[in-house]
């Protein structure tokens, strides 16, 4: 039923291009960044609800940020899409355990954060305002909160972040940009004007933004850590981040799936941390 649901919202913004091509492709670009999950349940906040909550500000948004304090290295997290800072409970629980001070932030449109939409460049903006007050010595990204983390530091260069940790993060936006086309089924016009329309908002083309691009200019140490058989991002885009992330690693694992929510993952993670 979702299936038929999806195609038939593109069929009808393809019949609407014939009308007008820049109203369809705004009204495609709406959906591509407006999540339809990432808020927060009763059981997500009962896990939270034992961290300290603050919020910060971010033009006139609201940023929401959890703090589990420690005495050993700050610790920065940052979710990926239709997600939250409570999916990170496991790897939390952990890190605590061990004496880390740990950090955590709802993405824009996610979580009990503001903004009505999403994006990555806005995400990085998000994340430098915790930064720059909590000044992380490691930064951990899941999937596009990796490719916002990347984006980030690229931008801003903080001294404090020592280490970053990309878990199932994407490499090319133009990639996940297609894949979208190709899942709404939208025709050229739809996409012609959609990459016309994200360079007039977001002053580039697709192609620009690139994980692996940015990472070329991020002296911080690297972690890498991607399945094999990651059925949301391919394993290729972990290969092609390793090969412009100059001081990275890259750990392969297989049948831990996107969310990568395994001890197995955490015990890696911990150990690059401690080295």
């Amino acid at each position: 039923m979702e299936k038929y649901i999806i195609k038939l919202i593109g069929s009808y913004l393809n019949v609407l291009s014939y009308v007008s091509a820049d109203y369809a492709a705004n009204k495609a670009l709406h959906l591509f960044s407006k999540p339809r999950k990432g808020k927060l349940t009763q059981k997500h906040e009962a896990f939270l609800s034992f961290a300290n909550k603050k919020i910060l500000k971010y033009d006139d948004l609201n940023i929401a940020t959890y703090h589990w304090q420690g005495d050993k290295e700050t610790i920065l997290l940052a979710h990926g899409w239709e997600s939250n800072s409570a999916r990170w409970k496991r790897k939390i629980e952990f890190f605590t355990e061990e004496g880390f001070n740990v950090i955590a932030l709802d993405a824009p449109a996610h979580g009990a954060s503001g903004s009505k939409l999403f994006n990555a460049l806005l995400y990085s903006e998000f994340i430098n305002v915790v930064a720059q007050k909590y000044e992380p010595q490691i930064v951990i990204g899941h999937s596009v909160g990796g490719m916002a983390a990347v984006f980030h530091q690229q931008k801003y260069q903080l001294d404090s972040i020592q280490k970053m940790v990309l878990l199932g993060a994407p490499s090319e936006f133009e990639n996940v940009l297609k894949n979208y086309i190709n899942l709404l089924g939208y025709n050229k016009k739809i996409e012609k004007n959609l990459g016309r329309i994200i360079f007039n908002r977001f002053g580039a083309v697709p192609t620009e933004f690139s994980t692996s691009k940015f990472a070329k200019n991020i002296a911080a140490e690297g972690l890498i850590i991607h399945d094999i058989k990651d059925p949301i991002i391919p394993f290729s885009d972990a290969e092609l981040i390793k090969s412009n992330f100059k001081n990275s690693i890259l750990i392969s694992t297989n049948g831990f799936g996107h969310s990568l929510n395994n001890t197995k993952v955490t015990e890696s993670i911990v150990n690059f941390i401690k080295s």
